[in-house]
């Protein structure tokens, strides 16, 4: 049996850093309602991601990108009213970051209106610029490489990045500069495991994956996929935590302590 244990500690950014150093895991879900966001507290997890995700397992669209800031912004002041010690990370939807000014413009009203910590960006190099910009001004942010939903029609799919060797130096030179730049965490998603364990390595922050290996800092799923609503064909790296279980407060703290235990992911839930 999996006994929850709620968060004690407000969650930050120097304290992640902190776990990071001590080679300590820590367990990141995507929420979008206040019920399940006090519910994940409550079984300590530390960061929790108000998702594009939604556009596809709320609103049910094929992809990510018809979501709005307004989306973002409803579903993280739905959240924020059931958190009090984690941390709280909005994604920037499709069309939010087109230039460093709109981006901040953006970022700024949804945190004063949410009350969150942390905004994540996906566009990698593109976005160099942006977070630069955003940390001058005070805004945490957590970049994105991989696998990035938001530019599904321009890979073509989805699928694994960073496989091919020249791929792979570009993303781990591309980690670095974001780094540089001021960007605060960084989340890999469909990368292969080597190739995660050492951007994870070489960077000072800390690294969340999903898909991504067991080496990473912290691991993040979509709540949905681990509790087994997910319509359609579930994704390779996430894993059925209601299985065996009887209830969802039991399946999050399990998904949790595995987490921190370094048992989730194991091979089945990783790419070479």
């Amino acid at each position: 049996m999996y006994i929850p244990k709620p968060l004690e500690d407000k969650v930050t950014i120097p304290q992640l850093k902190k776990l990071k150093q001590q080679g300590e895991k820590f367990a990141c879900l995507t929420a979008y309602d206040y019920s399940f966001a006090s519910l994940m507290e409550d079984c300590g997890v530390e960061v929790v991601l108000v998702g594009d995700s939604l556009g596809m397992v709320i609103q049910g669209h094929d992809t990510t990108i018809p979501v709005t800031l307004a989306d973002i912004e409803y579903h993280g002041k739905a959240v924020a009213a059931g958190l009090n010690n984690a941390m709280l990370m909005l994604d920037m939807p499709f069309g939010s970051l087109n230039s460093p000014q709109q981006a901040l413009d953006n970022a700024s009203e949804l945190l004063k209106r949410t009350q969150a910590q942390i905004v994540k960006l996906e566009g990698g190099a593109a976005q160099l610029k942006t977070v630069e910009t955003m940390s001058r001004f005070g805004i945490a942010s957590c970049a994105h490489l991989g696998l990035q939903p938001q530019m599904v029609n321009k890979m073509g799919g989805y699928r694994v990045q960073g496989k091919a060797k020249g791929a792979a130096e570009q993303m781990l030179e591309t980690a670095q500069e974001l780094q540089q730049a001021g960007t605060d965490m960084l989340l890999l998603e469909c990368v292969p495991a080597t190739l995660a364990a050492e951007i994870t390595a070489t960077l000072e922050i800390p690294v969340i994956g999903i898909g991504a290996g067991a080496d990473v800092d912290g691991q993040i799923l979509v709540l949905h996929d681990i509790l087994n609503v997910t319509a359609g064909k579930k994704p390779k790296f996430s894993k059925n935590f209601m299985q065996g279980e009887s209830s969802i407060q039991a399946a999050i703290s399990r998904y949790v302590q595995e987490v921190k235990r370094g048992q989730f992911p194991d091979k089945t839930h990783t790419f070479a």
